[in-house]
C-alpha cells in the first residue's frame, strides 16, 4: 500500500492486529497524553491547521491548496508550515519552488510552494517566526502537524478519506491511527469527509456525536481535457495509488497499465527505463501526479521520458462553496479572542 502504511492496516482486523495490539495500546496511550500536554507555543498569526487522524494518504495538500487560495480571496498573506518528508535543512527553510529538490524539501512543499511561501522546517514555531517577519504572512496554513505541533492550533481541520476512512480502527503499528479516535477529536474543530465512499462513516458520525461541523469535498481533475480519450501507463507513489488512477479514469483515460510504488518514493534511473520501455512497447503515454513529478522534477531522467509523461493535477472542490470561507473566518475569530485572553 504504502512505505507507512502495511496492507492489513486497510483490511479487517486479524492476529497480526492482536498480536500488536499490546503496543497499540502503549503507543496510543502516549500518543494521546502529548497531545493533551505538550507545551504549544501562540504566534503572531492565526493557524490553520489541516491534518488527519491516521498515517497515509486523505488529501490534505490540495485542501491546504484550496484554504490558502481563499485566504487570498479574504485579502490575506497566507504562508505555510511544513515539516516536509525526508526535508534536509537544519534551520527553517522557505522553499524555493524553481531551484529546492524534493530530496531536500520534500514533495508536498513544493506543491504548496507555487501558491505561497513555503517554511520546511520541524520547529514549526521557528518556521511561522520566519513567515511573519520576513515574508508579510499574516495567516498561517499548517500542512499536518495535528498531533505533534508545537504551535498553538486555532482551528484544526481533519480530513478524513472517504474510502479508506480510518482503516481497520487501531492506533500504530496495528492499524494506521496515529493516536485514539476519542484523544484526537478533543483537538479537532471541523471534520472534512474527502471523496465517495462509506468507510469514513463511522468516524464521521462520532465526530457529529462530539459536536464537531462535519463538511464534505472532492478532487477534480484541473485539466481534464488533457486525458479524455488517452491510453495510459499510470504509475504513482503517493499514499494510496488506486485513487489516482481512478481520478484517470474519471477524466475519460484509459488506464491501460498502471504501476504503484512506496509513498513519497524517490524514483531510481532503472525503474523510470522500466516504466518507459513498457510504454513504447503498449503505445502508451505516461501519466503521474504532481507530487510524483515534483520528486522527478531535479533528477535524471530517461532520453524521451518527460517527452512521454503527463501529470494530471487535481484541485479540491468543496460541497458548499462558502466552507472555505467559514473554515478562514473562524481561524481568525479564535485568534482574535486568543490576542484578547493574552
Amino acid at each position: 500500500m504504502t512505505s507507512e502504511a502495511p496492507p492489513f492496516w486497510w483490511e479487517k482486523p486479524d492476529w497480526r492486529v492482536l498480536a500488536l495490539s499490546p503496543a497499540s495500546a502503549i503507543y496510543g496511550l502516549v500518543a494521546g497524553r502529548r497531545m493533551r500536554h505538550a507545551p504549544r507555543e501562540k504566534v503572531a498569526a492565526p493557524v490553520l491547521c489541516v491534518g488527519n487522524l491516521t498515517v497515509g494518504g486523505s488529501g490534505k495538500t490540495p485542501v491546504a491548496i484550496a484554504l490558502a487560495k481563499q485566504a487570498k480571496r479574504m485579502q490575506l498573506t497566507p504562508g505555510f508550515l511544513s515539516r516536509g518528508h525526508g526535508g534536509s535543512f537544519a534551520k527553517p527553510h522557505v522553499v524555493d519552488a524553481h531551484h529546492d529538490a524534493a530530496k531536500h524539501v520534500g514533495d508536498e512543499p513544493l506543491l504548496l510552494a507555487e501558491h505561497a511561501p513555503v517554511a520546511v522546517t520541524a520547529n514549526r514555531a521557528a518556521g511561522a517566526k520566519l513567515l511573519i517577519e520576513k515574508h508579510g504572512c499574516d495567516f498561517l496554513i499548517m500542512d499536518d502537524g495535528f498531533q505533534s505541533a508545537r504551535v498553538h492550533i486555532d482551528y484544526a481541520l481533519v480530513v478524513v478519506d472517504a474510502r479508506f476512512g480510518i482503516g481497520n480502527g487501531r492506533v500504530i503499528p496495528g492499524g494506521p491511527l496515529r493516536a485514539k479516535v476519542v484523544d484526537q477529536l478533543v483537538f479537532t474543530s471541523g471534520l472534512l469527509k474527502m471523496g465517495e465512499g462509506a468507510a469514513a462513516d463511522g468516524v464521521v458520525r462520532q465526530a457529529a456525536r462530539a459536536g464537531r461541523p462535519i463538511f464534505l469535498a472532492h478532487v477534480e481533475p484541473a485539466n481534464p481535457s488533457r486525458f479524455a480519450g488517452g491510453r495510459f501507463l499510470a504509475f504513482a507513489g503517493i499514499g494510496h495509488p488506486e485513487k489516482f488512477f481512478d481520478t484517470v479514469r474519471g477524466a475519460g483515460g484509459e488506464v491501460a497499465q498502471s504501476r504503484a510504488f512506496p509513498d513519497h518514493h524517490f524514483y531510481a534511473q532503472d525503474e523510470l527505463a522500466d516504466l518507459l520501455t513498457l510504454a513504447r512497447q503498449e503505445g502508451l503515454r505516461l501519466v503521474t501526479t504532481a507530487k510524483d513529478a515534483a520528486r522527478l522534477r531535479h533528477g535524471e531522467t530517461p532520453a524521451g521520458f518527460l517527452d512521454r509523461l503527463d501529470v494530471l493535477d487535481i484541485e479540491a472542490v468543496f460541497e458548499l462553496d462558502h466552507v472555505p470561507e467559514r473554515i478562514v473566518d473562524e481561524t481568525l475569530d479564535a485568534w482574535r479572542q486568543r490576542k484578547m485572553r493574552g
